[in-house]
């Protein structure tokens, strides 16, 4: 392959990348274009690997296929180390930032076991823990965030991300709340209020922390702004995730506005 079509190959995978985050993570879309440009490749590339690995069981019309899936993202990584070509857009974008800011192979393999440990979970549907779904978004959403510092940003944890994913696919907090209370709106809200709990105190020891982030890394910070307004937007539907005003946006406002 050429120089030219090598460089037109990797630009049509960072486009794609960008496209799958504004279609499936529009909040964090606004947030990453807001990065400073020498950090925003990586973290489009590492956010759009969040978005496959984070779908995987979504899209799939079987919790096997979706397992399939992500045991397939691991071989991927193993193979991306190894120097091996993937014909995937995601992971050719994923490559050119890992050889170019030296990212990490293990916070990538802790993402996607996290991921694989948890489908299997689905798959034989065993209950799970608050505590245990902190170390999961520690594992997923932190280890990206993660990366995006070592490529030159700075990282936050945002528990927020589950409860973001909850409407669209009755997964793990839905689980949590099929297990722990009787099977009604009322507990799946008693459900959210719990997680939500968690995810704000997650937050303000967040803030409280940002001072010590150096200036150049402040943008990273900006989920921030999505999490909190989720947060109280959760609050004033009084924890209902199938709200119909969550699905139209924050509150019904667009994300744009704020």
């Amino acid at each position: 392959m050429s120089g030219a079509s090598a460089s037109g190959g990797i630009w049509t995978a960072f486009s794609y990348c960008v496209q799958q985050i504004r279609n499936y993570d529009y909040h964090h879309y606004l947030c990453l274009l807001e990065l400073p440009p020498n950090m925003r490749k990586a973290a489009f590339a590492l956010h759009a690997f969040n978005v496959e690995t984070a779908r995987a069981m979504d899209i799939a019309s079987d919790p096997k296929i979706g397992l399939m899936r992500l045991l397939w993202w691991r071989e991927a990584i193993d193979k991306i180390f190894a120097n091996k070509l993937i014909e995937h857009p995601t992971a050719q974008a994923l490559s050119s930032v890992i050889y170019e800011y030296k990212i990490n192979k293990g916070w990538l393999t802790r993402s996607i076991e996290a991921r694989i440990n948890d489908a299997k979970r689905e798959v034989i549907e065993i209950p799970e823990t608050i505590e245990e779904l902190e170390w999961y978004a520690k594992d997923t959403v932190s280890t990206i965030l993660y990366m995006t510092l070592q490529a030159g940003a700075a990282a936050v944890n945002f528990l927020t991300y589950l409860l973001k994913w909850q409407p669209n696919t009755g997964c793990r907090l839905t689980r949590e709340a099929k297990w722990r209370f009787a099977w009604t709106l009322a507990s799946v809200c008693d459900a959210v209020f719990e997680m939500a709990s968690v995810a704000n105190s997650h937050l303000h020891k967040a803030c409280e922390l940002a001072g010590t982030v150096p200036e150049e890394a402040h943008p990273v910070l900006l989920p921030a702004v999505p999490a909190q307004v989720l947060l109280d937007s959760l609050r004033r539907a009084h924890f209902d995730v199938y709200d119909p005003r969550l699905a139209r946006g924050i509150l019904g406002i667009p994300p744009l506005w704020y």
